[in-house]
């Protein structure tokens, strides 16, 4: 089966070989799970130390192998040849460019192959008889790890771009990668053997479809990239005509998880199990000889629906094809609680609908008889609180021995350890008295459970007032998913109250939020459970920009009218002179004024009279002319009169 990787961002979920026991799935929170498919149980569970940091992008199963756990029984002759064979060691890659090698059968880490990628790991695959692993990486290069040594046995560069998938052929002589082109390496001298060239984005899907050598012109391998609708065959012909692919089979989505039967001999068909990107299943069944000039359709249809009265689709993660022809391994819902079913599908009819009642609870449940989970030792006594399974809570200041309690001997209850508790200082002095225990802040999370199954009001208060940005997000870390729904609806119903509450309940929003993302992302459903809180968050948006402007307008008022009390405080301004100068006039000049004065008076007098007489003799002149004999006497007369004048003034 060709590694589950890509450039796209993809949930890894792959069936063990052959048996189909286990089921692994690396969920959004970065765990990896192991499902036993006939018990529908949890079978182990693997945190990595860096899980946050450097998720996994990739898982393979090796193949099976014999494998001892422990001390056993001496068998008898009859059962001596019967040696079982089980799928135990798995490949993760990380983000960060390491590669964890887990092993089932332990129930823990086996190795770490590091210090041979600098960039993501895309793809893994394990050889099919030698203990060798091969890695893809987005760095360009392909390694070879050794699982005896643990380190890398050969280091190569595959292509210019990141090699995105990985299949290593049946007889382990030949290895396909891919990144926009497909390159076939002869695994002995590490060259290339051909190169195949025909899809536009970058290929995610590797697999041979035949068993046969290269030589006999009936080697073919399949192939499908991210963002297409069709799954290519290809050719490997020893004249090297192989250019372009030879069969396409078609799609409904992008290819995400490819299983396939191969085809031992020309008159074997190959069976071909696809899972698409949308959820839906697509079962081919064709013969490999030559060419098709038709795209092939699948020979039937698989999808899955609920219960309700308006059916909503389901989505299927993976899927796995069994010995028997019509029997197909499913596994559907979500990667934390994948639902694991067999299935009889009557490859006759084109579609298939199932429909199928799923719950929606996330409780996890582990076998107790067949679990390999580890818990650390450790040397605080750890209480197991009602409703969490499997979570810890460590007290202090309890004794440790093995003495049984006395019947007369007192519990303390949550309220009164309530009462003792103080949310903002933790006691680490150790001389405290033994008979108490003090709660710390691990115990903030069974509390917080507690108190939102029971809907107490008091118990949740004395949770959310803590202002510690430490004690937020150690609390909101140690919640189980089945917990965090609750929570933000309890966080949402208290940011529409007073806004001081809503003052502390965002620093708990944000803790959520950054915890718990991933988790978030998966449900499908969640806009509609937290409608109230997206549609009070764009709300409170849209009023900021209208606050700001009212902020900037009432600013500018309070300052004006500061301005305009701070004018009026001051004096007004003393407007009389200082110093007044004057000067002092003497008699003489005022005599002097005084005779200019009477002058002029006199002088106007004058020129009055002056111009009366001009007046008088224009009118005696027109008068003469009118009357010339009188101007004559006139002018005797007045010749008379001057002499007479001059006589009297001499």
């Amino acid at each position: 089966m060709a590694a589950d990787a890509g450039s796209t961002p993809l949930l890894p979920c792959v069936f063990s070989p052959k048996s189909q026991q286990y089921l692994a799935v690396c969920a959004q929170d970065g765990r990896l799970r192991i499902w036993n498919t006939d018990s529908k149980t949890l079978y182990q569970e693997y945190v990595p130390s860096a899980h946050l940091s450097a998720t996994c992008t990739c898982i393979s199963w090796g193949p099976c192998r014999t494998v001892k756990e422990g001390p056993t029984r001496k068998k008898r002759k009859s059962e001596a040849g019967h040696v079982e064979e089980k799928s135990d060691l798995l490949a993760m890659g990380t983000a960060a460019g390491t590669v964890l090698i887990y092993s089932a059968a332990k129930g823990a880490l086996h190795c770490t192959l590091d210090e041979g990628h600098t960039g993501a790991v895309n793809c893994v695959q394990w050889h099919p008889t030698e203990s060798l692993l091969y890695s893809g990486s987005h760095d360009t290069n392909i390694i070879e790890w050794d699982l005896q040594t643990g380190k890398a046995r050969s280091k190569w560069k595959a292509d210019r771009g990141a090699v995105t998938s990985l299949c290593v052929s049946h007889d382990g002589k030949l290895l396909l990668s891919a990144a926009h082109v497909i390159k076939m390496w002869d695994l002995e001298t590490k060259e290339v053997y051909r190169t195949f060239t025909g899809h536009s984005s970058a290929v995610t899907t590797l697999c041979f479809a035949t068993t046969r050598p290269p030589d006999s012109n009936s080697l073919y391998f399949l192939s499908g990239a991210a963002h297409d609708r069709l799954l290519s065959v290809w050719q490997v012909r020893q004249d090297g005509k192989d250019k372009n692919s030879v069969v396409s089979f078609t799609l409904t989505d992008e290819p995400r998880h490819v299983d396939l039967v191969p085809s031992n001999s020309k008159e074997e068909a190959v069976r071909l199990a696809v899972v698409c990107k949308d959820g839906q299943l697509h079962l081919f069944e064709h013969f490999l000889n030559g060419p098709c000039k038709k795209p092939l359709s699948p020979s039937c249809t698989v999808q899955m629906s609920d219960t309700k009265d308006s059916p909503a689709p389901i989505p299927l993660l993976t899927a796995a094809l069994a010995a028997n022809i019509q029997t197909v391994l499913l596994a559907y819902g979500n990667h934390l609680q994948p639902v694991m079913e067999r299935v009889e599908i009557n490859t006759s009819e084109r579609h298939v609908c199932l429909s199928r009642d799923v719950q929606t609870s996330l409780s996890l449940s582990i076998e107790s008889t067949v679990s390999k989970v580890k818990t650390p030792v450790t040397s605080r006594s750890s209480v197991l609180a009602p409703g969490l399974p499997g979570h810890q809570a460590p007290v202090r200041g309890a004794s440790q021995g093995s003495e049984k309690r006395k019947k007369d001997s007192k519990e303390i209850s949550i309220a009164e350890r309530l009462g003792e508790m103080d949310l903002s200082v933790v006691s680490t002095e150790k001389g405290a008295p033994k008979g108490k225990a003090s709660l710390q802040t691990d115990n903030f999370a069974v509390l917080l459970v507690q108190g939102l199954e029971s809907k107490d009001a008091s118990l949740l208060n004395k949770v959310f007032q803590t202002r510690k940005e430490n004690v937020i997000k150690k609390t909101v870390a140690q919640l189980p998913l089945a917990a965090v729904l609750p929570l933000l609806e309890e966080i949402t119903n208290r940011l529409q109250g007073h806004p001081f509450a809503a003052i502390l309940m965002v620093r708990w929003l944000k803790a959520v939020i950054m915890q718990h993302s991933s988790y978030l992302a998966s449900l499908p459903d969640l806009v509609t459970q937290l409608g109230v809180l997206y549609h009070m968050i764009e709300s409170r948006v849209k009023m900021f920009h209208k606050l700001t402007k009212l902020h900037g307008k009432l600013y500018l008022l309070s300052t004006q009218v500061a301005t305009c009390g701070s004018s009026k405080a001051v004096t007004e301004v003393d407007q009389t002179a200082k110093l007044v100068y004057e000067e002092e006039s003497s008699d003489e000049d005022d005599a002097s004024g005084d005779e200019g004065l009477l002058d002029d008076d006199s002088n106007w007098e004058e020129d009055e009279v002056v111009d009366e007489a001009m007046e008088e003799n224009e009118e005696q002149d027109d008068e003469d002319d009118r009357n010339p004999e009188r101007t004559e006497s006139k002018a005797n007369g007045e010749e008379d009169m001057e002499h007479e004048n001059e006589s009297e003034e001499e």
